[in-house]
């Protein structure tokens, strides 16, 4: 019998039962949980979703994973993949079963054995956190505050069972670092709300913690209370408006203080309203994107922190470590738990994108007496990308990239534009609003910290997705953290970018998932792309070396990049302001598009165009089958879907074809000649065959079909299949023939025409 027990037979009979023995109960047990969304892929589709047969909890903690077999498979068949998604799920214990033999392995001695039963819930915690700690259990029990109907994502819940099993451990510095996109509010959310409803506090006195929630933004402080909500009653802001409200005392009545640290730190004409706080008056301070300088000893940060040592730091960064940010993680030590960009796209929680970098025939100047300087004088013998709208502004240049932006959005797709300052920010703003084809007048905003209030406002409309404007921002620095727009199509740079740091948080304005959003794109003016060939791309951060000999050398100080800040107005210094002689005509002189593969690298077109060889012979296996798919209008559509699928949607054929051949190409040409060496064809050569061959028109007798033939070679030799799609005849009809009796007259009737338009298509192919 045993032979035709299927693998849920198996689980139903065997597996399920054997658990049950073990006390593991209906509400300890998920079946086939699925933990990713699986990868976005071309047309709204998505890759395989991962998933795992029988997921084990107790008291709210992810334990086991048990993989289920047929009764006559090996028992261990499916262990290797099981151990790669308890990795990535940070599980520990790793059963594989086929409802007789129960294997277990241990990742955290990287050993398994065979064993009689399963080991009870209880048993099973005991053994990973200790019978002694009551405060992890405590913790642990709580159930995540969720609003909605969606729980949370399996990362999030690692970053919040570790955050609060290393509280419980006593570590009083600890460090989360996950993609830019990937809910790092709603962990912080989740954080509080535990040690809230636990009474955790470092006295253990019966009280509710206090906890001070510091941003670098009043955009991302604000974002943080909107998602702090439920508990709005027991949530304060400190600022100068709340002290002044009280008389010059700050806040002390609430349990979650949310702050910008520049409007509590210490400023030339008063002390900070940090100081006015007991040092030991918050148990926890949880430090937003604190790359930008928390732990720097020079950092803006860096007093407030000091000054409340006592309380348990935790930072959230969105950025591994790197040069430009090492003494950050030298303050907190290595994360607890890090989730990359990488791992947001393949698990289809961030979107994916492709590179447009654009080059220009001006980017470089050398200045000759043609030009006219409008202000300023000449300094340098050759000005470069770095310097322009810093130390030189053309005009001219500033125009031509706000024509080419708007060549390469879709008309109403979401754009943010980072500008090299705040008068770049105007400059290409005013170019964009001349060259716009739609009239609302906030089609084109700046958002800078110069627009103060109204800035804020028109951020907001943005990020609003039922609302189509504004449609394009430019900002400078404002931008690049933390503030979350959903449906970002574009991301534009137009200045160079300080540091790998500042880059990934700019990337990350486009990473959000939003529903029809299959990827975006990076257009960049100035070889920013370039920081993408980092060595460790989204890889593991180094370790940071303890202790050492006194005679290492200190790692040098970080660059921070700069924040606009609304106390800091922006510096105008006197730039050279140059006219081009009229003579000079400027233009886009190339624009490289790369793809960027599952692991975050780009691939240049080559590279591309081997992936795409890789996969081809899997879908037909020599010229005539293509030729035949290719030559059925039905067929051919379905191939078109199975390309998406692999990720080579029609923007990517089209750029193969314009690579390796010519726009005048057929894309069954193209294909031909990558799988299968081809000699390659043009649509003109095509239609000039069937044209030669009397036999494709002589067989109608009307010469209205004769001539409907003839229109429907010419469609496609100017645009190419398109125009042969079945849904596309009537429209070819309408365009040509009038009506439908018009077209039954020709043809006789309508069977006929379909006929002769797909026979058409069949001779339009044969020529080889």
């Amino acid at each position: 019998m045993g032979n035709i027990l299927s693998e849920s037979d198996t689980r139903a009979n065997y597996i399920d039962p054997k658990l049950v023995d073990s006390q593991w109960e209906p509400i300890h047990i998920v079946r086939e949980y699925y933990f990713t969304d699986g990868r976005k892929l071309l047309g709204n589709k998505r890759g395989k979703r991962l998933f795992i047969d029988y997921l084990l909890k107790y008291n709210n903690a992810n334990l086991a994973i048990v993989e289920a077999k047929k009764l006559d498979d090996h028992p261990t068949k499916g262990l290797q993949q099981a151990l790669e998604y308890a990795e990535k799920l940070d599980i520990n214990f790793v059963y594989a079963t086929n409802g007789v033999r129960i294997y277990e392995f241990d990742r955290r001695t990287g050993k398994g054995d065979y064993i009689d039963n399963f080991p009870t819930p209880k048993e099973l915690y005991d053994r990973l956190f200790g019978k002694t700690n009551q405060l992890k259990e405590q913790l642990h029990n709580i159930h995540f505050l969720l609003t909605g109907n969606f729980g949370p994502r399996y990362y999030q819940e690692i970053a919040v069972n570790k955050t609060m099993e290393s509280i419980a451990d006593g570590q009083d510095r600890i460090l989360l670092t996950l993609a830019t996109g990937t809910g790092k509010t709603f962990i912080a959310f989740q954080i509080v709300h535990k040690l809230l409803q636990a009474k955790w506090n470092l006295d253990g006195n019966d009280r509710r913690p206090r906890i001070l929630f510091l941003a670098d933004r009043n955009v991302l402080a604000d974002q943080a209370i909107n998602t702090f909500n439920p508990y709005e009653n027991d949530v304060i802001k400190i600022d100068g408006e709340e002290v002044r409200k009280r008389n010059g005392v700050v806040p002390t009545n609430a349990y979650i203080f949310f702050a910008i640290y520049q409007a509590i730190a210490d400023r030339e004409d008063i002390g900070g309203y940090y100081s006015k706080y007991p040092s030991d008056f918050f148990d926890l301070v949880i430090i937003d994107e604190c790359h930008r300088g928390s732990a720097n000893e020079e950092g803006s940060w860096r007093a407030i922190l000091d000054h409340f040592s006592p309380a348990i730091h935790l930072g959230m960064t969105a950025t591994p470590k790197r040069d430009d940010n090492v003494d950050t993680y030298q303050y907190f030590g290595k994360p607890i738990y890090e989730y990359s960009l990488k791992e947001g796209i393949q698990d289809g929680f961030l979107t994916p994108y492709k590179v447009k970098r654009v080059t220009t025939n001006i980017d470089e100047y050398i200045h000759t007496n043609d030009s006219r300087i409008i202000q300023g004088e000449v300094t340098k013998d050759r000005y470069e990308i770095k310097d322009y709208n810093k130390s030189i502004t053309i005009n001219q240049r500033t125009d031509l990239e706000a024509r080419t932006i708007l060549e390469h959005i879709g008309k109403m797709d979401k754009t943010i534009v980072f500008c090299a300052n705040q008068d770049h920010a105007l400059d290409l703003r005013d170019y964009i609003n001349k060259h716009k084809t739609v009239s609302d007048p906030n089609y084109c905003v700046r958002v800078t910290s110069d627009e103060g209030k109204h800035g804020r406002e028109l951020l907001e409309m943005f990020q609003d997705n039922d609302r189509d404007i504004p449609v394009i921002l430019t900002s400078s620095k404002m931008l690049t953290t933390g503030v979350d727009a959903r449906n970002v199509r574009n991301i534009v740079l137009t200045a160079p970018i300080g540091s790998m740091v500042e880059f990934k948080q700019i990337i990350g304005r486009g990473t959000r998932v939003f529903d029809g959003k299959d990827f975006f794109t990076i257009i960049d003016f100035v070889g920013a792309t370039n920081l993408f060939y980092d060595t460790a791309w989204d890889g593991e951060a180094e370790e940071i070396e303890e202790g050492g000999t006194g005679g290492e050398p200190k790692p040098k100080e970080p660059k921070e990049p700069k924040v606009d800040d609304p106390r800091e107005p922006y510096e105008r210094k006197e730039k050279l302001i140059v006219e081009l002689s009229n003579g000079r005509r400027l233009k886009v002189t190339d624009v490289d598009t790369r793809y960027i593969d599952e692991n975050g690298r780009p691939l240049t077109a080559r590279e591309f165009l081997e992936k795409l060889i890789g996969e081809l012979p899997g879908i037909y296996t020599d010229v005539e089958q293509l030729r035949s798919i290719w030559a059925n209008p039905d067929s051919r559509s379905d191939l078109l879907i199975k390309l998406a699928d692999l990720g080579f949607d029609r923007e990517q054929l089209n750029d193969l074809r314009n690579m390796i051949a010519t726009p005048d190409c057929d894309i069954f040409d193209v294909l031909a000649h990558i799988s299968f060496s081809s000699e390659l064809m043009t649509r003109k050569q095509r239609v000039e065959f069937v044209k030669g061959d009397p036999q494709v028109f002589e067989v109608y007798k009307n010469l209205k079909a004769k001539e409907f033939l003839e229109f429907i070679l010419k469609h496609y030799e100017k645009f190419g299949i398109e125009e042969l799609r079945r849904d596309k005849l009537g429209d070819l009809v309408t365009l040509k023939l009038g009506t439908p009796k018009d077209a039954k007259n020709a043809f006789g009737n309508m069977d006929v025409l379909l006929g002769a338009y797909y026979k058409l298509q069949q001779q339009i192919y044969q020529v080889s």
